[in-house]
């Protein structure tokens, strides 16, 4: 037994002595094959032939066999020439038939791919050099500064837009006059609403805005008899408009032009004041350019002037002052919820109060500011028709008011229009 036992261990040492010699061989011949594979490619980056520096080497077997069975075929790419093992072959059949470099185990087939060095290098100098003007050319047009200062932007301009190419054109031609020293902070956006080709080859033509497209097909089902459709309409592409500057390009503020208005050279600075307003005062909702009674005769500096007309239509929205506003470099702080509403309870109790029917008289007898109250809608229609002020009611109050008080000037002098609870709401008390 004991015999028995001694000469399963000498069998055992004997298959562990082959074992490891066999182990020792294979590694061995991997190492050799490994050096071939190394000098080969550095032979190959140094020799008159050279193929794309794109390729991809598969090892498909573990032994050194595999290597000598190696054939690498192009694969075509944009530009570039990718290789993949073609069936597996005999090497000594390739270098027989092919006149392509053959390294060792490895057998390159000739394509078009394959360039002498010196046609390479002078390709990829050339192609460096291009990318080098690219980078200056987006130096100079001020891409570098958008990226790297991490620039935020104000907010979104958005010009709503049909099928008024001329009145379009003109809109764009005034924000761009104005625009270049604010293009990072105010991208500017056309959104139409339909396909009016002419609205739309115009908005393409500018590379300074993005152009979006509104198209909406489907049926309008008027809330109230008698209602226009078009304000169904009208609403569904501000909805359409506004979803797309806050949630897929995810500003935090946009502001909206229609077609028809050309804008004032202080535009972007007052917007730009005002943001810090509207970030910091919840009450505020939005803050707005457009005064329904900014014409000449009805403010203090003669901002406005007519400047686009169709049919029946007027837009006052053009600079005339020559001296600008500096908006940035105003404390605006009165005008937060806080402050604000006491600073106008005090103008509108300083006014001199109106009483009767011939306002416009009553005014030339007196000095200062006026406050005039009004009883109801058709009251206060009857008194802005003595002005020549804006009439229109929406949501049972009068457009431009602020807690039922409408405010212009007559004459340089203010004019307050009262409701009827509006001293209530501004906290005045026995008046």
């Amino acid at each position: 037994m004991a015999r028995w036992t001694d000469g399963i261990r000498c069998l055992l040492l004997l298959a562990a002595i082959a074992f490891i010699y066999t182990q020792v061989r294979l590694f061995k011949a991997q190492s050799e094959y490994a050096e071939k594979i190394s000098a080969a490619l550095t032979l190959l980056t140094e020799s008159s032939c050279l193929f794309s520096p794109v390729f991809l080497l598969f090892y498909t077997g573990a032994d050194h066999d595999s290597w000598n069975r190696l054939s690498l075929t192009p694969l075509r790419g944009r530009g570039k020439s990718l290789y993949k093992p073609d069936a597996v072959t005999n090497s000594s059949d390739k270098h027989a038939e092919g006149k392509g470099c053959g390294f060792g185990g490895i057998h390159i087939q000739p394509s078009a791919s394959v360039t002498c060095v010196s046609e390479k290098v002078k390709q990829q100098q050339e192609e460096r050099e291009q990318l080098r003007t690219l980078v200056q050319n987006l130096e100079r047009k001020g891409v570098k500064n958008l990226f790297q200062q991490n620039q935020v932007p104000v907010a979104a301009v958005v010009i709503m837009a049909c099928n008024r190419a001329d009145y379009l054109e003109r809109t764009i031609k005034s924000i761009l006059k104005y625009h270049t020293s604010a293009s990072s902070k105010f991208p500017v956006f056309v959104s139409q609403d339909g396909s009016n080709s002419d609205v739309k080859t115009k908005a393409l033509s500018y590379k300074q805005l993005t152009y979006m497209q509104h198209l909406d097909y489907e049926p309008v089902h008027t809330e109230r008899p008698g209602e226009l459709i078009a304000y169904y309409k009208i609403a569904r592409h501000y909805k359409w408009a506004l979803d797309q500057l806050f949630y897929k390009h995810n500003f935090n503020r946009v502001i909206i032009l229609e077609d028809d208005m050309e804008i004032s050279p202080d535009f972007f600075n007052y917007f730009e004041a005002g943001a810090d307003l509207l970030d910091k005062d919840k009450s505020i909702m939005a803050i707005s350019s457009w005064n329904d009674n900014g014409q000449k005769q009805f403010v203090h500096d003669p901002y406005y002037k007519k400047i686009i007309k169709g049919g029946s239509l007027f837009v006052q929205k053009f600079a005339e002052r020559t001296t600008l506003i500096d908006w940035k470099s105003m404390n605006l702080t009165y005008l937060m919820e806080d402050k604000f509403v006491k600073h106008f309870a005090d103008l509108v109790k300083g006014a001199n109060p109106l009483y009767g029917t011939d306002f416009i008289l009553k005014m030339n007898n007196i000095k200062g500011d006026a406050r005039i109250n009004y009883r109801d809608q058709l009251h206060f229609e009857e008194i802005a028709r003595q002005f020549g002020i804006f009439e229109e009611w929406k949501d049972g109050i009068p457009r431009t008011a602020y807690k039922g008080v409408v405010v212009f000037r007559y004459q340089t002098r203010r004019i307050f229009l009262v409701g009827p609870d509006s001293l209530e709401q501004l906290g005045i008390q026995n008046y």
